[in-house]
């Protein structure tokens, strides 16, 4: 069991209809970060969590959970 931080960029990236090149370029990350972190493989840095928030001019907690001791399989 691990902690993890579960997101939903995949979610208001799709309602913005841009694709995982465009919203990295607006955010300064790689196509492969957008890639992984929507697949809750990758845990962004603070600053790219901020980043990504006032990007969808949202506050950080919609988009991002911290979970705590729980197996990202078990959910």
């Amino acid at each position: 069991m691990e902690d993890y931080v579960e997101n939903k960029v995949y979610e208001h990236r799709v309602l913005k209809r841009l694709s995982q090149k465009e919203l990295a370029d607006a955010v300064g990350v790689s196509k492969q970060t957008i890639y992984v972190m929507e697949k809750n493989n990758y845990s962004p840095s603070l600053v790219l969590a901020f980043r990504i928030a006032e990007f969808f001019n949202v506050d950080i907690n919609h988009i991002f959970t911290y979970v705590k001791g729980c197996d990202q399989n078990e959910k």
